[in-house]
């Protein structure tokens, strides 16, 4: 019940253009589950997700009031966790993303369509009722904190996702502490129709605004 978790992120400009408006962009991400504190069964990694994206840009700049729209995102997405017979999972997605500003909230939402795969090489043709059609996330920030909320699921079949974090102000150069709590299905591809919840503090170089 006890593990660690760690992710690794980043996301680079391929081509733009002058006014860079449009953009291309490639991006990676890397989550692992460990189970660091079981020296019985010798610390092994439980779970780990590859998540390479290829993702074209737009910034429509755009404003009424205090309201900015300055990201609108469509993306190829594959996801899997590198296992093999029974163990394997994978999809690939196309995603549509939207994001909104106004002052210290930022507001995304994103609808994704699964790529369809043959019957027999889906590893998980389910995935989508558990895991959801999209999700919607917010974050404020505060006195250099930030509280962030993300809810994602299927409406069809009612299943899907929460998640609360809180990230503290700067510690010790640019690390953060957070605290962290997830309920329902897919914090991992191996996960994906399994009901948990947990509760997790760390720290991380940024959020995501």
């Amino acid at each position: 019940d006890l593990e660690a978790k760690f992710q690794l992120s980043f996301k680079g400009r391929l081509l733009t253009t002058e006014d860079r408006r449009w953009g291309l962009w490639f991006a990676y991400t890397q989550q692992s589950q460990w189970q660091v504190y079981s020296d019985d069964i010798s610390r092994p990694f439980r779970e780990t997700n590859y998540m390479p994206e290829l993702i074209l840009s737009y910034k429509p700049a755009l404003q009424w009031g205090d309201l900015q729209w300055n990201l609108f995102n469509l993306a190829f997405n594959h996801q899997s966790n590198g296992r093999s017979d029974t163990l394997s999972r994978s999809w690939e997605r196309l995603v549509g993303s939207l994001g909104v500003e106004q002052g210290n909230l930022g507001v995304l939402a994103r609808l994704w369509w699964r790529v369809s795969e043959s019957s027999d090489s889906d590893d998980n043709p389910t995935i989508s009722d558990y895991y959801g059609w999209g999700d919607l996330s917010a974050i404020y920030k505060w006195n250099g904190q930030s509280f962030a909320g993300t809810i994602r699921g299927n409406p069809s079949t009612g299943k899907g996702a929460g998640q609360l974090t809180w990230t503290t102000a700067p510690l010790l150069g640019p690390l953060r502490g957070y605290v962290k709590v997830f309920s329902g299905y897919g914090e991992s591809l191996i996960d994906y129709n399994w009901n948990q919840s947990t509760i997790g503090i760390g720290i991380t170089l940024n959020d995501w605004l």
